[in-house]
């Protein structure tokens, strides 16, 4: 009897548990936003209807996140410059900081209950008071990643990726920062651990190491990881680490350097945290979403996903009536059923080379068998083969490449924002590449005319230019655009171009320079974080040869295709 109450006494417990959290959740409701409802465009061309392929979602990549005192989760975006609270039970969100201080890669509340996060491409950490004053606790640090609280309250930040060093920040605002050490290998995600120390992965040295935040010494706790992104203690002193490469969560005996493989999941794995009761949550920024990871079982519970994570440039293939989509997903490259909207993910974003890795595309071209992904935040251009998804090649050192075309001799065209050219590259080398055309207004996306012309869209002048590839000459085809991104040629020959700044696929008469609206109030357009290429996420369009229209809309992740009547 005295089993069965105490059994009793625990069902009662674990009830009552569940009600309170169901409660604070659900009580909320006022503030955590409900279930991701995608809008619909206005078609206002009679000859189109419109359908989203691919329908929307919360977040664009999602990276660090922490818990408050009643265990809500926080978490950041860079791409979309946001922080959420994110109820863990049932996924409900809310805007916690909107753009341009939300610029969160990690995040973490101190010990006077202000949230403190970095702010990785902007190089700055920020703070968050309850009566919601921002304060900047460092700036002039690009590659602002991980940051972590001491026992005594003392807050210690990485710089990694755009820097390579761990400093001790100043909380009194004087920005009297101290370096602790440099040149460590990429240090991630870190806590600390029961003795006082930084425990961490170190993302290009592919160990966990033991940092001492007075000297700066570093020593590995565990190696042979492939791409180790984060780790955390739990209150019994385990140390948990994700493996961004390999999809796994993986605890670490810190004294013997045991690893012990706790779940598989999909890669892409950002971060993880632990809240007060001991339960494992983690990010992964392909997916858009945060999971609960059981540490007994393995079992991944979903807390929030979404399909897409940041869509920018689309490219079509047409195959025995069929029609597939390639997509720069930001933190993936993937295929999409031009009739189903059912996506397969072909390779993932990492900072690290492999066959199955791209490097944050934001636009891609297809030439026969090659993807061609192109991303200004890494200045790469990278070769994809179309068939087995593998890499073929990385070039590197464009500035702020915004899309690539590949020549049937195997050349590529490539746009760069800064300097407003179009190159010609033959090879990998910085003499194979000769600059064609100069002086373009931040150009943005390129469509093939013929072998010997591009038309290209330049976002700040509001034009669309063709471009003869030999003599570089530039003719204007149509100007007073917003904003202009993504462009095609239609199968009637006219030009379908997407203007960012007023929401709207437009059609121009190439001959005359007519322009004319076809649908409008598209999701296309998210601004970019400050310091970023003006266009941020690029938006693609694409046309099939059947005449289906593919356009993306990087605000709420979807994909629309609108077809002929």
């Amino acid at each position: 009897m005295k089993s069965r109450n105490h059994d009793k006494k625990n069902l009662s417990f674990l009830v009552l548990v569940a009600v309170l959290v169901a409660f604070f959740c659900y009580a909320t409701s006022t503030t955590f936003a409900e279930p991701f409802s995608t809008a619909m465009p206005t078609i206002v061309d009679p000859r189109y209807k419109i359908s989203v392929l691919v329908s929307g979602s919360d977040f664009h990549g999602i990276h660090g996140l922490t818990f408050d005192s009643l265990d809500t989760i926080y978490t950041g975006s860079v791409a979309g410059q946001t922080i959420y609270k994110v109820c863990p039970e049932t996924g409900k969100i809310q805007v916690y900081v909107g753009p341009p201080y939300g610029v969160a890669d990690d995040l973490e509340f101190g010990p006077d209950g202000r949230l403190y996060w970095t702010t990785m491409p902007v190089g700055k950490v920020y703070c968050k008071s309850a009566d919601g004053a921002i304060t900047t606790l460092a700036e002039g640090l690009p590659g602002t990643n991980a940051l972590a609280f001491n026992q005594e309250g003392r807050l210690f930040v990485s710089q990694v990726f755009m820097g390579d060093a761990l400093w001790e920040i100043d909380l009194s605002g004087g920005k009297n920062n101290r370096k602790v050490a440099e040149s460590l290998g990429g240090l991630n995600g870190f806590d600390f651990g029961p003795d006082g120390k930084i425990y961490g992965p170190l993302w290009f040295k592919r160990a966990v190491a033991r940092v001492d935040p007075e000297s700066g010494q570093i020593e590995v706790v565990a190696d042979g990881f492939q791409v180790p992104a984060a780790a955390n203690f739990d209150s019994k002193g385990n140390l948990y680490v994700v493996d961004s490469a390999a999809g796994e969560v993986i605890r670490v005996d810190v004294k013997t350097g045991e690893k012990t493989l706790v779940a598989k999941v999909d890669p892409s794995i950002d971060n993880l945290a632990i809240n007060s009761k001991d339960r494992l949550f983690i990010t992964n920024m392909a997916n858009n979403g945060i999971y609960e990871i059981d540490t007994n079982t393995g079992k991944a519970r979903t807390v929030v996903e979404g399909k897409l994570a940041c869509p920018g440039g689309i490219a079509v293939t047409s195959e025995n009536g069929s029609d597939t989509l390639h997509l720069a997903d930001l933190f993936s490259y993937r295929k999409v059923d031009g009739f189903t909207g059912k996506f397969t993910t072909v390779a993932r974003s990492l900072h690290a080379a492999g066959p199955y890795i791209v490097e944050y595309p934001m636009s891609v071209s297809i030439q026969g068998n090659t993807v061609i992904l192109t991303s200004w935040f890494t200045g790469s251009v990278q070769e994809m083969d179309r068939v087995t998804g593998e890499s073929k090649r990385v070039l590197h050192g464009f500035k702020a490449p915004s899309h690539a075309l590949m020549m049937t001799d195997g050349s590529l065209i490539v746009a760069e924002m800064v300097t407003g050219s179009l190159l010609k590259v033959t090879g990998e080398k910085e003499e194979d590449r000769t600059v064609i055309a100069k002086g373009l207004i931040v150009p943005t996306y390129l469509s093939f005319i013929s072998s010997d012309a591009v038309f290209v869209t330049e976002y700040l002048a509001g034009t669309v230019a063709r471009i003869d590839l030999g003599s570089g000459e530039k003719t204007i085809v149509a100007s007073g655009l917003s904003m202009p991104e993504g462009i095609a040629v239609n199968t009637d020959g006219k030009l379908l171009v997407v203007e960012t700044g007023t929401r709207m696929l437009t059609e121009i008469d190439p001959a005359t320079g007519a322009v004319k609206p076809i649908a409008i109030n598209l999701a296309a357009g998210m601004s970019s974080f400050p310091g970023g290429a003006p266009p941020g996420v690029i938006t693609g369009v694409a046309v099939s040869d059947s005449g289906s229209i593919y356009v993306t809309g990087d605000i709420e992740n979807v994909i629309y295709k609108i077809t002929p009547k």
